[in-house]
């Protein structure tokens, strides 16, 4: 006896895919499935003219001439040292009586790196590893208010001067608290601004990880520029 078979009658080529019931929303927009999305490419906005030459042996030739004007510009910066025997311990430019300090190619100021950090970031420029990159030799033992220096520099090229500034310190020992206010006066002095502007915290880690071991030290900072 012979079986009969049945075929569809629509190719399957051309059968359509059924769109998924998606729930009522004013946030949600219809997608079709198998479509391309479309990407917008957005400019890159920066506060410093394209394209931008950067000389190791040179780092002011970092230009700023303004290409965005905006009335205000916010930076975050972060950095990390580990903590060894036989170094010093520098903070903000003030050497802080400890056992240990900051193993780096520089003099190690975990703050001063990352203000300098906030404010290229804010800037829209390259890091501070990139402008003064430690394979140079020049910036062998260098104290970090020359990168800060160079970092303001660039600032009031662009137009721009501290709005205010917001740092934490990350470390289990030393107490920074004796120290945070000639901290924070030389941090203020090297950023030309005002003290009023310029605030400093510092935590402990609980005892957890490198941080709370007393293995390592950190610091995030944020700055807000303005338009001057």
């Amino acid at each position: 006896m012979a079986t009969a078979l049945y075929l569809p009658t629509t190719p399957l080529s051309t059968t359509k895919t059924t769109q998924p019931h998606l729930p009522s929303s004013p946030f949600l927009k219809p997608h079709r499935l198998n479509s391309k999305p479309r990407i917008k490419l957005a400019s890159i906005v920066s506060a410093t003219s394209t394209p931008i030459t950067l000389e190791t042996n040179q780092p002011t030739k970092v230009t700023a001439t303004p290409s965005k004007v905006l009335p205000f510009r916010v930076g975050h910066g972060f950095d990390l040292h580990r903590l060894e025997p036989g170094y010093p311990l520098i903070i903000g430019g003030i050497s802080v009586p400890h056992d240990r300090g900051c193993e780096a190619h520089s003099d190690g100021d975990v703050l001063l790196h990352c203000v300098v950090d906030a404010i290229l970031g804010a800037l829209g420029l390259p890091d501070i590893g990139q402008i003064f990159p430690d394979t140079d030799l020049k910036w062998k033992g260098a104290a970090s208010s020359v990168f800060i220096k160079e970092a303001v520099k660039l600032m009031h090229e662009a137009g721009y001067e501290l709005g205010n500034l917001d740092a934490t310190l990350i470390l289990q020992r030393p107490k920074v608290s004796p120290y945070k206010e000639a901290i924070k006066a030389n941090l203020s002095l090297l950023l030309g601004a005002d003290p009023t502007v310029v605030n400093l915290k510092a935590k402990t880690h609980e005892k957890v990880d490198s941080l709370g071991e007393n293995r390592s030290i950190a610091a995030h900072t944020v700055v807000l520029l303005m338009k001057k």
